[in-house]
């Protein structure tokens, strides 16, 4: 069957977030189950994970990737962190585990057959600026499956990516501090339907402890530097899309509550967490679709 969008005016924007992304997941299948289909979607960091799902329209495969996945014996812990591999087991999450005989087999024929316009952002370490990728940069699932990898590679926590000679982590540390609003704005949008895994009244805090942060990244100053702002820009961006909200040009999603962290491995919480998601999403359903006026 021939895959469409009913959406073409509205751009779908998702947060990041680690393992909140449970949230979005739940949010993902609600869109899905309703037949809610956007032309244009971004996303970065766990934003990047479902942005993708959805696009392949794999609403299971975005709830097993941020609930039962944590059970996963491969996820990730301290000893794959000081090996290298990051606290989250990257190479596995990214570049093994949706291989068809991986636990999240991913549907690539699908996800490329999909006409919808989507952009992936991460942080050139070098540049010091956002990097959005697309279908034009995408030959092979691989491809695209090291692109969200570099969008998720948390400073610290996970390793860094290197793509064609240059050197990325996480989307988060650039422009919109994670929300992939400006992206979607260059690209031509003026009405969005943001998922963010934050309640309302969250305001993020200034990172402490630049000097350490300054020491760690002598090579790469602009991650310390991203790092640095990232608080500034991200609480600059969701003060915007309330402002657009207030206007009637942005439909904002928030979690009513927030029970787990970026780093939850417990399946029972993130279960509790998409749950909860799909309850407040089917609730707030009608008030999206009048938003939305899908075709």
């Amino acid at each position: 069957m021939e895959l469409t969008s009913n959406i073409a005016d509205t751009a779908l924007i998702f947060e990041g977030g680690g393992m909140r992304g449970a949230f979005t997941a739940g949010v993902v299948n609600v869109l899905l189950e309703a037949g809610l289909h956007c032309d244009y979607v971004a996303g970065i960091s766990a934003g990047s994970s479902n942005t993708v799902n959805y696009i392949a329209r794999d609403p299971v495969r975005a709830r097993k990737s941020f609930v039962e996945f944590g059970a996963d014996p491969h996820f990730g812990s301290w000893r794959t962190w000081l090996r290298g591999q990051g606290l989250f087991n990257a190479h596995y999450i990214y570049e093994e585990t949706w291989l068809p005989s991986g636990p999240l087999p991913f549907p690539f024929e699908t996800f490329m057959a999909n006409p919808a316009t989507w952009r992936i952002g991460a942080f050139d370490a070098a540049a010091g600026e956002t990097v959005y990728w697309s279908k034009a940069d995408i030959r092979v699932a691989a491809d695209l499956m090291r692109r969200v990898r570099a969008s998720s590679s948390i400073p610290l926590v996970m390793p860094p990516v290197v793509i064609d000679g240059r050197l990325y982590v996480d989307g988060a540390l650039g422009t919109g501090g994670g929300i992939p609003l400006s992206v979607a704005q260059r690209d031509g949008y003026t009405r969005f339907f943001a998922v963010l895994t934050r309640p309302r009244s969250y305001v993020k805090p200034p990172y402490k402890g630049q000097g350490l942060l300054k020491a760690y990244y002598r090579k790469y100053p602009a991650i310390a530097e991203g790092i640095a702002r990232r608080a500034a820009e991200y609480n600059a961006t969701r003060e915007e899309l309330l402002d657009l909200e207030s206007q009637g040009q942005a439909c904002v999603v928030f979690p009513d509550r927030m029970t787990v962290t970026n780093r939850t491995h417990d399946v029972t919480a993130l279960r509790a967490c998409f749950d909860a998601a799909i309850d407040q999403s089917r609730r707030d359903l009608p008030a999206w679709v009048d938003f939305l006026h899908a075709a």
